[in-house]
């Protein structure tokens, strides 16, 4: 795979709207994008875009998002393929600064000329090219971020969502607190953005009157104290966090620093276990705190998933997850809960591309996605419609035990981001071998 990887200088937003250079795909201003074409695809390749943050406040955890689909995507090209042709992932970093990412993206779109966008990272960041990328009619598919913008195909009829939205996972940790911890009074913290708002809106339906206070951050500055604080003021004995690694980490720090041991429920975004006890051990050490006993803060936190995790060596897709990184990654970091989602995300654009047909076009690989079941390895059901582009639909409840294997506190479960019914997931999972998203 020629997989490359380039930093990005900062840009301010206006730079890309005076933009008129010409690329593959581009359209007049009000004119309907041409999707029957192949920009990024020759006879032997096909060239896959992407803004991570591979540096910045996302950066740890988040940088092996695309570790993981690198791999994946080596694994393809070794296998074959895809029809016949390898994938070129191309990845520039953003460093979660939109800014940066309007740089970047534009120079995926006009100067790579990219066949799609691939899990472009982050709310405050991919919203502000959501737009571009339709007006130029490039795919954009399985976005890095809960928000419900994502899925509006009327809007943005080719942009799709990937993981849980933000409501419908809140819905499902609000029900669960509600159930099993009902006199329990609870805070939030979340980031200052649409993870906040949609967080906030799924939580109220079921805990607003247990709720005692509403905290947020700022993913500039890493000083949580004040909100802390007011959680422990508040008497918050659960804190749910709809926050990103780092800032999972340095609540957790805060509230050890200053005595406060809530029951800390943790999003998706920010609960994987390996990425936490690297950033707690790091940002304790320079602290002057070298002998934290990271993996024991984490004993006990309660947190929602929707694929397997790392530490479940019986299911067939950690099985193929875990041989394809120990022979295709790059770096000596181990595999991850974050890693996998990258994985999943490449296995996914792996089968919507051997869908899109031997000659693909945006427009064969927009229909590929519509027509497909694409849960792959999910443990909720994927929606990839027309009139739905709400990516995994879902989430299970787990606690965390160091030393131990996650405990399932709740089994999978799905809702909307409404006001309807949670009921538990009905999916037939397919094994690798019958996923198809590689030619061998």
């Amino acid at each position: 795979m020629r997989s490359r990887i380039a930093p990005a200088a900062a840009l301010m937003a206006a730079a890309l709207l005076a933009t008129s250079c010409g690329g593959a795909g581009e359209t007049q201003e009000g004119a309907a994008a041409d999707l029957d074409v192949a920009p990024g695809v020759t006879e032997d390749s096909i060239k896959i875009g992407s803004h991570q943050p591979l540096t910045g406040p996302a950066a740890p955890g988040y940088v092996h998002i695309s570790t993981g689909a690198a791999a994946v995507f080596d694994y393809i090209n070794d296998n074959g393929g895809i029809n016949g042709r390898q994938i070129d992932y191309v990845v520039k970093d953003d460093a979660y600064d939109p800014a940066r990412t309007i740089e970047v993206t534009r120079e995926l779109v006009h100067d790579e000329e990219i066949f799609a966008m691939l899990g472009g990272l982050g709310t405050p960041t991919h919203s502000k090219v959501v737009d571009f990328l339709n007006d130029e009619g490039v795919p954009d598919l399985f976005v890095s971020s809960g928000a419900l913008m994502w899925n509006q195909p009327d809007k943005n009829p080719l942009t799709y969502g990937f993981q849980v939205d933000y409501t419908k996972e809140a819905k499902i940790q609000g029900q669960y607190i509600a159930e099993n911890m009902p006199d329990a009074k609870v805070g939030y913290l979340h980031q200052n953005d649409d993870v906040g708002t949609d967080s906030e809106n799924g939580l109220e339906q079921y805990v607003a009157e247990q709720r005692v206070a509403v905290e947020s951050y700022d993913s500039g500055n890493t000083d949580v104290g004040p909100q802390v604080s007011a959680l422990k003021e508040a008497d918050a004995d659960v804190v749910v966090c709809s926050c990103i690694p780092a800032f999972s980490a340095l609540a957790m720090l805060e509230a050890a620093s200053i005595g406060y041991e809530p029951q800390f429920v943790v999003s998706t975004i920010g609960a994987d276990s390996a990425t936490l006890q690297g950033l707690l051990s790091e940002f304790a050490a320079e602290a002057g705190q070298d002998d934290l006993p990271a993996e024991q803060m984490l004993d006990g936190m309660i947190y929602t998933g929707y694929f397997p995790s790392v530490t479940m060596q019986n299911d067939p897709w950690v099985q193929l997850f875990s041989q394809i990184y120990e022979d295709h990654a790059e770096g000596d970091s181990p595999m991850t809960n974050t890693t996998i989602y990258g994985m999943v995300q490449a296995t996914l654009m792996g089968k919507a591309l051997m869908e899109a047909g031997d000659d693909p076009t945006r427009q064969s690989l927009i229909d590929a996605v519509h027509e497909q079941d694409l849960t792959g390895p999910g443990l909720v059901p994927f929606a990839s419609g027309e009139d739905d582009h709400g990516g995994y639909s879902g989430a299970q409840v787990l606690q965390y035990r160091a030393g131990k294997e996650p405990e399932v506190l709740q089994d999978a479960q799905v809702t909307d981001n409404a006001g309807g019914e949670i009921t538990e997931a009905e999916v037939d999972r397919p094994g690798p071998d019958e996923f198809g998203f590689h030619d061998e």
